[in-house]
């Protein structure tokens, strides 16, 4: 190595590394024993506690139909059903940035009419929700949410088609298919 070499050897760094793998490995062979035999004498573990739930993530793609319509009525949703008290004026912005003016108008007629949200079709909120891909429409995409109310054996879904435009606006939310 030359002296105007920007990297330098540092030995004693090595040295230190070497030791907290060393001290890392021992520790953790000096444990193993004494944690099999705590183990081996106590109760086996119940189905219950056996299972580990698998970490939860959601993915989304920037400008893609169902992502959008997902972000929509995840947040939607949660303005509408916040346990300290519905943010009306979040759900409106959420309205008035996701929906086309057109079906806004529509919409607000469909609901005095119905007595109901009409973004949810219901009077209440759901305690579940799923989007899925339902294809394309010319230059319009379809997308499918369910909408789960209650649970258990009381539990009811509702499917909506929600149809959003080429420039990523709900223009439309039907209770039956376009295709």
């Amino acid at each position: 190595m030359n002296r105007k070499s920007p990297v330098r050897r540092r030995p004693g760094l090595h040295a230190v590394a070497a030791g907290l793998v060393l001290a890392v490995g021992l520790g953790v062979s000096s444990q193993v024993p004494a944690q099999a035999s705590v183990h081996a004498s106590a109760k086996a573990p119940t189905a219950v506690t056996q299972s580990v739930a698998a970490p939860k993530s959601v993915t989304g793609t920037h400008g893609h139909a169902v992502t959008r319509v997902a972000d929509f009525y995840g947040a939607y949703i949660d303005a509408k059903g916040d346990y300290a008290g519905p943010d009306v004026a979040l759900a409106k912005n959420l309205r008035k940035h996701y929906l086309t003016a057109d079906f806004a108008k529509r919409l607000a007629a469909w609901e005095k009419k119905n007595g109901a949200d009409g973004v949810l079709r219901a009077q209440n909120v759901p305690a579940r929700w799923t989007v899925t891909d339902n294809g394309s429409m010319g230059h319009s995409h379809e997308v499918k949410v369910t909408l789960t109310f209650g649970s258990g054996a009381t539990a009811q879904k509702v499917k909506l088609f929600v149809l959003v435009e080429r420039y990523n606006r709900i223009a439309a939310i039907e209770t039956t298919s376009a295709h």
